[in-house]
């Protein structure tokens, strides 16, 4: 795959402070964009004068709707962003679950909405949901339940937005090797690894990008019976399900 797959177009990055979202802003301007909004909680300065710092919180429709009407020339939308929490769990108090919520899944879908309009105007362009491989995965996390509504979500609008011709892919990754991961002694992803797979298959036109080797495999035994499937997937995570 070139590595100016992406030339002359405009992306957005949402949560580019994070360690994943900082290789997608990297790996757009390896691959020639023309301009890079990263947008952040907490603004940053940043050394290309093609990247331009967005203020945007997800919980706030405030710098939502301000972010999409300031980056009105975007073609690519990377909803990157997402938190989870230390201590999270489905268990917890429902105020802490709709936290979580409110970030990963309104917050994303929210931005989703407000950018569609202006991908339309763009002849369509390219959504990238960045989802987790915790859609599929009984965790017993909130982070995993907001992950399986916006899988669900980011399916409901590949169809809703067919018809304007946008581009709905998913991205479906375990475990990166970030900073929000750290607490976590399993095996990682590099961030470089999934990025590089992200572009190469918005490029490809994907539907869904796989980006490691257990989501794949993962991905292949969703058909096994439940009383199978879900022993195998608590023997695989072992004391993180506990």
């Amino acid at each position: 795959m070139s590595a100016t797959s992406l030339t002359g177009r405009t992306v957005f990055v949402t949560g580019a402070n994070g360690g994943l979202g900082q290789e997608f802003v990297a790996g757009a301007l390896a691959r020639g964009a023309s301009k890079v909004y990263a947008a952040t909680r907490t603004p940053r300065t940043w050394e290309s004068p093609l990247v331009q710092s967005v203020h945007l919180d997800l919980t706030s429709s405030e710098t939502i709707a301000a972010a999409a009407t300031r980056a009105g020339d975007v073609d690519l939308l990377i909803n990157n962003a997402a938190i989870a929490p230390e201590g999270d769990t489905i268990t917890g108090s429902i105020e802490d679950v709709r936290r979580v919520f409110e970030t990963n899944f309104f917050g994303t879908l929210q931005v989703a909405n407000a950018f569609a309009p202006t991908l339309a105007s763009h002849g369509g362009g390219t959504m990238l949901n960045v989802i987790s491989s915790a859609a599929w995965v009984s965790v017993p996390t909130a982070y995993g339940a907001t992950k399986a509504a916006m899988w669900s979500a980011s399916n409901g609008l590949r169809l809703a937005l067919q018809a304007q011709g946008t581009q709905v892919t998913s991205l479906l990754v375990g475990m990166v090797d970030t900073p929000m991961s750290a607490r976590w002694d399993v095996p990682k992803v590099s961030a470089e690894s999934v990025v590089e797979q992200a572009y190469d298959g918005i490029a490809d036109g994907a539907l869904e990008i796989l980006a490691d080797d257990e989501t794949r495999v993962l991905k292949a035994r969703l058909n096994t019976p439940a009383e199978e499937f879900y022993p195998w997937i608590h023997g695989l995570l072992g004391d993180f399900a506990a």
